[in-house]
């Protein structure tokens, strides 16, 4: 649906949420991980929910990849991916963390047993 020359869409994104302006989950940050369902989806689901749900199709994207697939703002996609993890549809999971760096000590031996074996 995108009928401008920019490619934006044009429903604007508010609609698209039913008015809703911020989900009713916390947790949902940009890289959270959104699962879809193996089923089909529910009748008289929403053409918004419909479409993150088609996406989603019993994968794992993240909210911002979902987003971009939809191409709708992350703002919006938040709150549908709440609506649909509210229904059960979706389930949410935290993002992953960043590794924790190796203490400095534990590289120098590494390098240091790795200098050993070329000699």
């Amino acid at each position: 649906m995108t009928g401008r020359r920019s490619g934006r869409p044009l429903v604007p994104a508010y609609l698209s949420t039913g008015g809703v302006a911020r989900p009713r989950r916390t947790e949902l940050e940009r890289l959270s991980l959104l699962t879809g369902g193996t089923g089909p989806a529910p009748a008289g689901l929403p053409a918004a929910r419909h479409a993150l749900f088609d996406v989603l199709d019993g994968g794992t994207l993240t909210l911002v990849e979902a987003a971009a697939l939809l191409q709708l703002p992350v703002s919006a996609v938040r709150v549908l991916a709440a609506e649909l993890a509210d229904q059960g549809l979706v389930s949410v999971r935290p993002p992953v963390p960043p590794a924790a760096l190796p203490a400095p000590d534990l590289l120098k031996r590494v390098a240091d047993g790795l200098r050993a074996l070329k000699q």
